[in-house]
């Protein structure tokens, strides 16, 4: 009876031990997620955002006190530096005028030929943003008849931490409030040298240029920005949780063989917290093993190698 009671034991403890070898197994199976590195594209991006303003804008004020008598232009015409925008009549030649008109039009006909109106000159070349008056209006030379602009560019605020990225002539892609759909290309034009306090928060103001003349722009308009700080095409990348960043720089963990694997110091080079760009160290046919337990977290949070340190530089 004992020893029939020695056996099952021992069959109960064999089937137990093989369950939970099995068990194990399948645990360490799941613990690890095998990725390699691909070819693709990588960029690295500062976004803010910023309204639609003009670059300079102008008010167009008359050299004289009087009466407005013809505006030639429109809100959103383009005009030249030099052109006649509108036409207006001196205090004393706007009185002189009404009075010959009492006496008929060969009288007004008369004084308009020897008394000649005031024309009020384009100065710079742009476009019209804003009619402020009407034929038959009177103005003083303080009043600004039309408003106009240059040109149209968005006008942004950079945080200071972001500013060691930025540089003239950065590619950049505006998308209006209005328009979500449209992205718009444009290029980084000026940059402040001095800075604005807005919220406790120290900023300094871009100027991003669009390349394309567009009439959907209106002044005013909000605006999304992503500047391009810098892009590498057919890169070799890997995704950013596949790397441990520690003090002695940056690794990861390589399949070397059948339940064999090795940590690995590479190089890097853009990342943009998705994907990270590799220079050295691996190649395509690698095959790269992260824990199960950071996928979606994060490797370099959450430990990375065994011996390594999880502080990660900056670049």
């Amino acid at each position: 009876m004992l020893k029939k009671i020695i056996i099952v034991c021992l069959a109960i403890t064999i089937a137990a031990l093989a369950v939970f070898k099995i068990a194990g197994g399948r645990k360490k199976e799941a613990a690890s997620r095998e990725v390699t590195p691909e070819r693709g594209n990588i960029s690295l991006t500062v976004e803010t955002n910023g309204t639609v303003k003009p670059r300079n804008r102008l008010e167009i004020k008359p050299p004289i006190a009087g009466r407005i008598e013809d505006i030639m232009v429109t809100e959103g015409s383009r005009i030249t530096k030099g052109d006649i925008v509108a036409w207006m009549s001196s205090t004393e030649r706007a009185a002189l005028l009404d009075t010959a008109r009492a006496k008929g039009e060969n009288e007004l006909k008369k004084w308009e030929d020897v008394y000649k109106p005031t024309p009020i000159i384009a100065p710079l070349t742009g476009f019209i943003i804003k009619r402020n008056t009407e034929p038959g209006q009177t103005v003083s030379s303080s009043d600004a008849i039309l408003v106009m602009a240059d040109d149209l560019i968005v006008k942004a605020q950079v945080d200071e931490t972001d500013m060691g990225k930025l540089k003239k002539d950065q590619a950049a892609v505006i998308t209006l409030d209005a328009y979500p759909d449209d992205n718009i290309p444009g290029v980084v034009e000026h940059i402040a040298y001095e800075s604005e306090i807005i919220n406790n928060v120290t900023v300094y103001n871009v100027d991003i240029r669009p390349l394309q003349k567009l009439k959907l722009l209106r002044s005013g308009m909000s605006a999304d920005i992503k500047i391009t700080v810098e892009e590498k095409k057919n890169a070799l990348l890997l995704p950013s949780y596949a790397v441990n960043e520690g003090r002695r720089g940056s690794t990861v963990l390589v399949k070397t063989g059948y339940d064999e694997k090795e940590p690995r110091r590479i190089k890097t080079g853009i990342d943009n917290g998705e994907m990270v760009e590799i220079l050295e160290g691996v190649s395509e046919g690698d095959i790269i093993l992260v824990s199960a337990d950071y996928q979606g977290e994060g490797f370099r949070r959450f430990g990375g190698l065994p011996g390594m340190s999880n502080n990660r530089s900056g670049r």
